[in-house]
């Protein structure tokens, strides 16, 4: 394969940096289904490089703490892009959704850090378990980007952003839920 020369880190870092042209495609309000193609390929890109770092036996926290917080830039580019969009579009205020779906998803990502964190100062538990022990909810990161991409296909930034903000913000609640159970 890559025989190591591939780093997983590279991977994470190349799938990020392609989001910032993604996000401007979105934002000049031109050729969407482009954004989608390439946020389908890039998005890919987070399940490449952990499966490549499974493969040359190279997992660790720290990637794991790349892999997250680039995620977590992949979405702020991505919401500014949209809400760029719709501020540009016949109705401006709907760039509030971008900003709420924005806000939403960091929430639900800031919830299972803290979650995870709060369980590793009472528990002993390996950082890959402990990574993937809060990661359940209704919208996930894999299906905000899913859901997305379909809103780039069918034209519906608005639509797409405001259902993310309400769903994300049910899934942060049920995290927290979920995380408080568990410290109890």
């Amino acid at each position: 394969m890559t025989r190591g020369r591939l780093s997983p880190d590279t991977v994470t870092i190349v799938g990020c940096v392609m989001h910032i042209p993604i996000a401007i495609i979105i934002g000049t309000q031109h050729h969407y289904i482009l954004a989608a193609v390439l946020l389908l390929i890039f998005g890919l890109f987070d399940t490449l490089d952990g499966e490549l770092a499974r493969l040359q036996d190279r997992s660790s926290a720290r990637g794991m703490l790349l892999d997250a917080s680039t995620d977590r830039f992949k979405e702020v580019l991505l919401y500014t892009g949209i809400a760029y969009a719709l501020a540009l579009g016949p109705h401006p205020a709907y760039a509030a959704f971008a900003a709420a779906a924005c806000g939403a998803s960091l929430s639900v990502s800031y919830v299972k850090a803290k979650g995870e964190a709060a369980v590793a100062s009472t528990k002993n538990i390996p950082h890959a378990v402990l990574n993937r022990l809060f990661k359940d909810g209704l919208l996930t990161f894999e299906l905000r980007m899913f859901a997305l991409i379909v809103g780039l296909v069918i034209n519906q930034l608005a639509v797409v952003a405001a259902v993310i903000a309400l769903l994300a913000s049910y899934t942060a609640l049920q995290r927290l839920v979920r995380i408080s159970k568990a410290l109890a």
